[in-house]
This record gives structure tokens, sequence and C-alpha cells, in this order.
């Protein structure tokens, strides 16, 4: 499976300059690519602002998911601030080329910004398959809680889109390649780039990460790039099968 992510900037709360933003730099992607991965409210910026900046299901954002992933034969992924039922919740998006969509509402909310206190909290923990790979998608903060991404048996690769701050770089490193090898899986990490409306700095350092913890495709520059890198099913089978961890992990419920 080819796997690209798209780090970008993110223009301040302005959702059509942000989709035609990502329309030009997924444009640029010049190889076939399976997944394309996008940050965190990849179309406002991490924004405490969910009364202004919401979307009910289906709206605008949706249908530029839609479209993009049916013109680049690719599931575009990332989350945005959808309202439903008159709450708000950063919502994880992940569309198919065929229109199939799968939703993950963010779990972890982010105390110190406030954001539980603006937004709900997600309850179901998801994994879906796509193209050959079981899927487990996290955003940002939830990659600070490893029982939620246990691996279970039950997925391959592990995406987290972020808006990652600059001031905990190195958390975001670590982290990555702590879920990476304690779930034997690959995970994939999506981070914009930039300074937000609030004057927040964002280190970029989207990565791609093997079951092994070893660096597969990286930005190395912290600027608006993409990282583009295959991954195969096959090795990551045998590599479980030759050093079989999984089966000797603790047993959780999540309530």
């Amino acid at each position: 499976m080819q796997i690209t992510i798209v780090q970008s900037d993110i223009i301040w709360e302005n959702i059509p300059a942000n989709l035609e933003r990502l329309g030009k730099l997924i444009f640029a992607i010049s190889s076939r690519t399976d997944i394309i991965i996008l940050p965190e409210m990849f179309n406002t910026g991490f924004s405490m602002n969910p009364e202004a900046l919401s979307e009910t299901p289906g709206s605008q954002t949706y249908a530029w998911m839609v479209n993009t992933a049916s013109e680049n034969n690719a599931a575009v992924c990332g989350s945005y601030i959808v309202k439903e039922n008159g709450l708000y919740f950063n919502r994880w998006l992940f569309v198919s080329p065929d229109g199939n969509t799968v939703r993950y509402d963010k779990r972890h909310l982010f105390s110190p910004g406030n954001e539980e206190k603006l937004f709900s909290r997600g309850a179901e923990r998801v994994v879906f398959n796509f193209r050959g790979f079981r899927i487990c998608p996290t955003v940002c903060y939830d990659l600070r809680f490893p029982v939620w991404s246990r691996n279970r048996k039950d997925y391959d690769l592990l995406i987290n889109s972020a808006n990652w701050p600059q001031a905990r770089r190195d958390v975001w490193l670590t982290l990555l390649k702590a879920r990476a090898i304690e779930n034997q899986c690959f995970v994939a990490g999506a981070n914009r780039t930039g300074t937000d409306g609030t004057g927040i700095e964002y280190c970029g350092d989207s990565m791609i990460i093997g079951p092994r913890g070893e660096l597969i495709a990286s930005d190395t520059e912290g600027k608006e790039c993409l990282i583009t890198a295959s991954v195969s099913i096959k090795e990551l089978d045998e590599f479980r099968e030759k050093f079989p961890v999984l089966g000797d992990g603790d047993e959780f419920v999540i309530l």
C-alpha cells in the first residue's frame, strides 16, 4: 500500500482557502497512492470556535473530500469540526474513492486548550478495512493514551492526524515510535506546520514508521511537503510471526 501524508500550513479559520490550498498540494502528488492523510482540523486550524466554523454532516468539506478521493482514486482522511444533534465533534473522516465513509470522533479532548468544554468526545474505538489493511484512526492528543489504541490483533496501520506544537516536538517523535513498537504496526503521523492564529508554532515532523520503530519516511525541513512511502502487509505479517509479542499483552476494558 502506498501512503501519502500532506503536511500543510493552515490558513487560520478560513475553510475555502484551506481546501483550495490542500487541493493544490494534492494535485502535486506525482505517483499513485492509496491513502492521502491530512492533519487535524485541516480546514480551519485547531480552533476553539466551533459555533462559527462547524459544518453539518455532508456539507462543504465532506463534498470536497468525496470529490478529491474520486479524482485521485485514493482515500482521503483527516479531521474537521462537525455539528450533529446540537453537539460539536472533532471528527476524523476516511472517504474512499467510491464514496464509502468511515468516521471517528476524537476520544481524548485536549483539556489544557479547553477542547473538552466545547466539543463532545467520541465513545467508539474504530477499526476498518481498506485495500488489504486494517486501519485504526486516532487524532492528535489520543496519541498520549496507549490503552485506547492498544492493538488487539485487529489492526495493521495506526493513523494519527494532528496539530502538534513545536514546544512538544520531542513528545510527538517519541510517542509515534512507541505506538508503532508496542502495537507491532505501521504508524502514519500527519502534522501541520506554520503558526496558527493564536501564535502557536507547529513542528511538522510528519512521518511513517515501521513496526520495529524504524523511520520509513519523514519531513526533514518543517515546511509544507508531501511524504510518500510504501508499506507491506506481507512484511508486517512475517515480522509478527517471527516475533509474536502481541499475544502476551494484558487485556483492558474501556468504559
